[in-house]
């Protein structure tokens, strides 16, 4: 989360760098822009403390590029425009665009059946096609949270084989391929398998041929080896929650996972000048590769989604933008491009609570003040007295359930402060009007329904580029001590391939997690609704027999749905 700025250093560790370009360029920014976007990085110019790079890009040019705070604490190696960031996420579009150079080549065509070159894949009842995974509309589940529940944390080495293996386990979808757009991760990784057996490549192998060498984009490489050593890498960090009250130490927050599309691409500021610029004067895939990523993708009903091909597609203040975000372990990036102005500006941190996404419209708010319109939802004279007049925060307590993602939140008080937890997560709010309130270090919006002195009956939950989430408010049910043995006993997924015990713990419903060798988790579940309970791993719906006895349950967490565990006799 937010973190005080601890000790100062000399302030050349922070020293401005450009790219290419001399300071007097036309394409250049004011001194009084330079200054507003230092003053947005101000709490990441701390040189002895992790940070940013921030690059704006005009007409072709490098018009700003200054790095703030450290990319390894421990020696004290500043950020600069060169220093290289894995980038999560906004690696996307680069897979997006390897999978449209094979088709370019005639080597493939985006509405071929995935199942074509990954038999592996079950048989849903249609066709997944290469286009489904590139636009999200796949329904497949996450294969990150599904090696998660597995028991692999991201400090572990994990495989392709392992996250194809947990893909190709899954009995079913979130959804009906085709009828709604959900991100997932599974389609881009799914999309450099694809590459890899099309082009008898790695994709790592065919973007450093096909892409960053032609382009010049000398530091850019995806990282599919947890041992490969990158020149001029950041390290990734995030707060040390255990450091003496009142001090901030940070810890290193960094993945072993090897799979590679829908995230592990490093590159560097001036990596992202190269490939900014190739949307304008394509010199890798022509115009075909530009109108094939920015073509905005459709449902089978005929509605229009916010994505293209591994970018999001939207406005902002008015002005049509081309951007990914990016966010693995203690990693955060933001890649915007707003076209009619051919301007772009980049922002790649190394410190987990950074908000590359709001920084960056931040950045381009000072450099685009001049054509951006005011900005949705700017509070009127009228809104600033009524947001004067606080609401009360009891009327915001309580539990709320996202029927469309089988989601609990839960709002709760403390020392006169709300809290949101998702799951395990507690997630302070901050206001931000009457009934909205936002996350500080984290891309999470949430907006309460309010009708005249009445408790809320609704919240809307918006985590980053994702569509809102609303929330309906419910009494959770309270289940006797004689019930909650009717759901006692060991659960087994072979989705999943894990058997979790549940158990009674201090009088409460739990999972007991022997996932790893010497060591013994116990997960409280919360009672929800009547027959479902929440806790760390998401929401359990238990269902019976004939007779009312528990024969199993399904687990719904982030980005899936409907796993099935069922009892096991012999333990019952």
């Amino acid at each position: 989360m937010n973190t005080s700025l601890i000790r100062a250093l000399p302030a050349f560790a922070a020293a401005v760098l450009t790219v290419g370009v001399a300071s007097a360029s036309s394409e250049g920014i004011s001194a009084t822009q330079g200054q507003q976007i230092d003053a947005l990085f101000a709490q990441y110019a701390d040189p002895a403390r992790p940070g940013c790079a921030v690059g704006v890009m005009r007409n072709g040019q490098v018009a700003h590029a200054k790095g703030y705070g450290l990319a390894d604490v421990e020696r004290g190696v500043p950020i600069t425009s060169a220093t290289v960031f894995d980038i999560g996420s906004t690696s996307k579009q680069f897979a997006a665009a390897a999978a449209i150079l094979l088709e370019l080549d005639g080597k493939l065509s985006l509405s071929d059946d995935v199942r074509k070159y990954v038999p592996e894949l079950p048989d849903y009842g249609r066709a997944i096609t290469i286009d489904h995974l590139l636009r999200h509309t796949s329904g497949l589940r996450d294969y990150t949270a599904l090696l998660s529940l597995s028991g692999l944390e991201v400090e572990e080495v994990t495989t392709d084989e392992q996250a194809l293996a947990v893909i190709a386990r899954q009995r079913a979808l979130n959804f009906p391929t085709g009828t709604r757009w959900e991100y997932s991760n599974s389609g881009f990784f799914l999309l450099a398998v694809i590459v890899e057996r099309v082009s008898g490549k790695p994709l790592g192998e065919f973007a450093r041929e096909r892409i960053f060498q032609p382009l010049g984009m000398k530091s850019a490489q995806f990282r599919d080896q947890h041992a490969e050593v990158i020149p001029g890498r950041a390290l990734g960090y995030a707060v040390d929650g255990e450091a003496p009250e009142g001090t901030v130490r940070f810890k290193n927050a960094l993945s072993n996972w090897e799979q590679t599309g829908d995230g592990a691409l490093h590159l560097s500021i001036e990596d992202l000048v190269k490939w900014d610029e190739n949307f304008y004067q394509p010199r890798v895939g022509g115009q075909s590769l530009i109108d094939r990523l920015t073509q905005r993708g459709q449902l089978d009903n005929g509605e229009k989604v916010v994505y293209g091909r591994g970018l999001f597609l939207d406005e902002y203040r008015g002005l049509p933008r081309v951007h990914h975000a990016g966010n693995w372990v203690g990693y955060n990036a933001m890649l915007a491009r707003f076209p009619e102005q051919h301007t772009s500006v980049a922002v790649l941190c190394n410190f987990e609570g950074a908000e590359a996404s709001d920084l960056s419209e931040k950045v381009a708010d000072v450099v685009l003040a001049d054509v951006l319109k005011p900005a949705v939802g700017a509070p009127t004279t009228a809104a600033k007295k009524t947001a004067a007049k606080p609401v009360p925060p009891q009327r915001f307590v309580g539990s709320y359930f996202a029927a469309k993602t089988e989601t609990i939140l839960e709002v709760i008080e403390q020392q006169g402060a709300l809290i949101l937890k998702i799951g395990a997560m507690p997630l302070p709010l901050v206001a931000t009007g009457p009934a909205s309130f936002e996350v500080q270090g984290y891309p999470v919006k949430v907006a309460f329904s309010i009708t005249g002195k009445q408790a809320a009956n609704e919240l809307r939950l918006r985590i980053g580029d994702d569509d809102e989430m609303p929330a309906t408010r419910f009494t959770a049910a309270v289940p006797s001590a004689e019930e909650l043995q009717g759901y006692v006993g060991t659960f087994h997924s072979p989705e999943l391939d894990v058997t979790w015990p549940l158990v009674i713990d201090e009088g409460k419903l739990a999972v007991r997690d022997e996932r790893r060798k010497f060591e013994t988790r116990i997960q409280p579940l919360a009672p929800a609704m009547k027959d479902a309970f929440s806790g760390e791993a998401g929401l359990l719906r238990f269902s019976r027999d004939a007779s009312g006895k528990v024969t199993g349950f399904e687990l719904s967490a982030s980005r899936m749905r409907g796993i099935r565990f069922e009892l096991r006799p012999t333990n019952r």
